[in-house]
């Protein structure tokens, strides 16, 4: 890990902003920054899973995180300018209320062009028929940490294909328990490992879509 990780990891919230500023004066991209507190975030799950760290150290290394994403979003919206790739509705499932890897991805997407409709957390399976729906989008992105809401995914993934639109959408699921066998049982098209995977997957599908 380099420097930056280490901050997020340690819950250094000053040293963590003014690294940023020390990488961003330095030329680091956003995206660079992304990483390195994305990889920060993962090592803060590790202990939070070993008990070293508890929900409140959750919570707070999710808060540094968004002052973060607060201080170079308007640097992805930038590089944005001219490219309009596509819609992606993405949410959190229902009975889950995290969104730091959801607000990580949705940054990202922004940043490469995509119009994104943030449903947050805690989304039941119609609000994200009903987004489709109106949206038109032809991605639908869900995250999940607690391993219990897999049958939630699959819930709307069901009702997606109730609605009469699963052959018009495909469906990205992501999150730190999520892995193949999660994507097979839930029925979706992709899992994606971390943001950046997930972002190179939904640039797949609307190139294809557009050949």
């Amino acid at each position: 890990m380099n420097e930056l990780s280490m901050a997020i990891r340690d819950l250094d919230e000053d040293k963590v902003y003014q690294l940023v500023e020390k990488e961003l004066a330095g030329g680091a991209s956003a995206l660079d920054i992304i990483n390195s507190c994305n990889e920060g975030m993962v090592a803060v799950g590790e202990l939070f899973s070993q008990c070293t760290y508890f929900i409140s150290q959750l919570i707070f290394s999710a808060e540094i995180l968004k002052a973060v994403l607060q201080r170079i979003e308007p640097l992805l919206e930038g590089a944005a300018v001219g490219q309009q790739r596509g819609k992606v509705v993405i949410g959190t499932v229902k009975g889950d209320i995290h969104d730091i890897g959801k607000n990580i991805v949705v940054t990202l997407l922004r940043g490469s062009g995509f119009d994104v409709i943030d449903l947050g957390v805690d989304v039941p399976a119609e609000k994200f028929v009903s987004a489709l729906k109106e949206s038109g989008a032809k991605i639908l992105g869900m995250s999940a940490l607690l391993n219990f809401t897999y049958p939630e995914m699959k819930n709307v993934v069901d009702a997606v294909s109730a609605a009469g639109i699963r052959d018009k959408v495909k469906i990205i699921i992501g999150g730190a328990p999520v892995n193949e066998q999660v994507r097979e049982f839930c029925g979706a098209d992709f899992t994606a490992g971390d943001a950046v995977a997930g972002v190179g997957i939904c640039k797949s599908i609307y190139e294809e879509l557009s050949c």
